[in-house]
């Protein structure tokens, strides 16, 4: 999992037996999120629409001895698909306790070139899917008399970077839904936090991006020596599902080992 024995991480009790729910939970950091979850003892499901990698990560959890994630395939820019496949979990493992919103593509883009259509498209990845996954699981949180969102955004707007102007739009905006609905769910003991990431070391990151001019940027931007991996943003998703951080909402925390 990590460089740092898992012996010296911290465990989360209050994580045992809650029902999880995570976006574009099969690879990358999503991946680190479900196996991170699924290592403290809790039911963890989500949607993907990498079936094959979704369901070996399902293999490799429950070889390990841990509880086997449920996993369906869902394109998230299909609200009512997105929806159902909800309700349908839900109904199979109860109520969710933990909305993790992680599915995103940072698919880059010049401005000139963006059409109406390409701009339906990026929101429907990036922005729209988590106010419609938060609408379904809130009322059973509700129920539960508790629970905890984390929305995952980004680091990209708050450093100004340019190159894929409508995916930074969405991830600026997922601070204004998290705040906005941590004010209107506080009543009913539901938490709502913003987790944003540095650039981390995933598969896609390191093919697609990680040059030598990238490795630069790295020792030059970053406080901290090393590479942002995904179970370094698993870890913070963590402590913000637990019982730890239960004063914690309508906050953003940062993990980009110093970055912005």
């Amino acid at each position: 999992m990590s460089a740092v024995k898992d012996t010296q991480l911290a465990h989360f009790p209050s994580l045992k037996g809650k029902n999880v729910f995570v976006t574009g939970g099969g690879s990358g950091i999503g991946a680190a999120i479900v196996g991170a979850f699924a290592e403290q003892g809790a039911r963890v499901a989500f949607v993907d629409i990498e079936t094959a990698a979704s369901e070996a990560l399902c293999e490799q959890l429950a070889a390990a001895g841990l509880p086997r994630p449920l996993f369906r395939h869902c394109d998230i820019r299909d609200i009512a698909a997105l929806q159902s496949t909800i309700e349908g979990l839900a109904q199979e493992l109860g109520d969710f306790d933990v909305l993790v919103n992680n599915a995103a593509n940072d698919q880059r883009h010049q401005w000139e070139e963006v059409t109406v259509d390409y701009w339906n498209d990026r929101i429907a990845i990036n922005q729209r899917p988590m106010f419609f996954t938060c609408q379904a699981v809130a009322p059973g949180m509700r129920k539960k008399g508790g629970g905890s969102i984390i929305n995952l955004s980004s680091i990209s707007w708050h450093l100004s970077n340019g190159g894929y102007p409508v995916y930074t739009t969405a991830k600026a905006a997922v601070v204004g839904l998290t705040r906005g609905l941590a004010r209107d769910l506080g009543p009913h003991n539901i938490r709502v936090n913003t987790v944003s990431p540095g650039w981390v070391m995933t598969e896609r990151q390191i093919a697609l991006w990680l040059d030598a001019a990238g490795e630069e940027d790295i020792k030059r931007n970053q406080c901290l020596p090393g590479k942002l991996q995904p179970w370094h943003l698993a870890r913070m998703v963590l402590f913000l599902a637990a019982d730890d951080s239960a004063m914690c909402t309508a906050q953003e925390f940062i993990v980009d080992a110093g970055w912005a």
